[in-house]
């Protein structure tokens, strides 16, 4: 399928969506439902291993579109973001935010909406809206997450704007990267999935993000039944096993 505001790739269960709006990738409705709809084609493919978002020109994503804040906008423009977080939800795969320029507002957002984020020395991170008289609101969920209810006070309600070694420290991203090694740096994370399977992968990622904040009696028991019940009975665990044994490469089945 084609689109006017992002580009798409896929090959071997890695799929690279790009976001393409000159000059700063900012997102207006239509690119909303133009991404919306290309995460959800991944959400339903059992092959992938993992995404890939990426940012043309200079920054990776300036935020939204601040004329569609409007009244009579407003409420198309919150379901149509909202809508990119919901159907991320569903991806059970590892997303990735290759960020390599300016990361703001609604764009941060959808970087921290990722599960992995690997950023260049260019990459800059805030939620300036405040400034503009407005608080993010996926934000103000998935930030005390990341870095605590005290840290994500600051982000949302200064409007500071962080380096990507500042965001590091505060256990925003995953990886700082050169900008001349930073493509590197994302592939070799990418390469690294792209080597397993995609169902352990997926069952991974649910063994994660299923107990967060849960009290840990209950984790542990929930955690211990997917493993049990449902990693070691299937396929691949047991040739992970017989290939460990045989001193050879995996051959993956994806059952």
């Amino acid at each position: 399928m084609s689109y006017q505001h992002i580009k798409t790739e896929y090959a071997n269960g890695l799929a690279r969506i790009t976001l393409a709006r000159p000059r700063h990738n900012v997102l207006n409705i239509e690119m909303m439902k133009e991404l919306n709809g290309a995460l959800t084609s991944l959400a339903a493919d059992a092959n992938l291993k993992c995404a890939v978002l990426l940012g043309e020109g200079p920054s990776w994503c300036a935020g939204v579109d601040v004329g569609e804040h409007s009244p009579e906008l407003v409420g198309e423009m919150m379901a149509s973001f909202n809508a990119i977080f919901e159907t991320m939800e569903k991806i059970e795969v590892p997303l990735i935010a290759a960020v390599h320029g300016p990361c703001l507002g609604g764009g941060m957002e959808l970087a921290i909406a990722c599960d992995i984020i690997v950023a260049s020395t260019k990459a800059t991170f805030g939620q300036p809206e405040i400034r503009l008289g407005f608080f993010p609101p996926y934000a103000a969920i998935r930030l005390p997450e990341l870095v605590g209810p005290a840290r994500a006070i600051e982000i949302c309600a200064t409007g500071k704007i962080y380096s990507a070694a500042e965001a590091m420290a505060m256990g925003l991203i995953s990886r700082v990267a050169a900008e001349e090694g930073f493509g590197e740096a994302v592939e070799d994370i990418a390469g690294s999935l792209l080597a397993n399977s995609p169902l352990i992968i997926r069952l991974s990622k649910r063994a994660v993000k299923t107990h967060l904040g849960m009290a840990f009696p209950q984790a542990l028991a929930g955690v211990t039944d997917l493993f049990l019940n449902r990693l070691m009975k299937t396929e691949d665990t047991l040739e992970g096993i017989k290939s460990f044994y045989e001193k050879r490469k995996p051959d993956w089945k994806n059952r």
